[in-house]
């Protein structure tokens, strides 16, 4: 089953861009699909393959702030090619 997944990290503290720029890379680098725009980081691919990845990823990135929060909406589908029909 494919998913894609949009995540949002927040980190709640002054110095919060190397953080945020980390996490990123990290998902780069793991082989999937992954879009990103001002707002949030799209990650798309197979369910099990997508959640692993999320799973290790999000308590490093988690664990590299003081104080954060981080936003995650799970779509069931492969939304990387969506084009607006308006």
């Amino acid at each position: 089953m494919n998913i894609s997944v949009e995540l949002t990290l927040s980190p709640l503290q002054d110095d919060y861009e190397p953080s945020i720029i980390n996490f990123i890379k990290n998902l780069r680098n793991s082989g999937l699909t992954v879009l990103e725009n001002p707002l949030s980081t799209q990650v798309y691919g197979d369910y099990d393959v997508v959640m692993n990845l999320l799973q290790k990823e999000m308590k490093t990135a988690l664990e590299a702030v003081e104080r954060g929060l981080l936003y995650i909406k799970i779509v069931k589908s492969d939304r990387s090619n969506y084009e607006p029909h308006f």
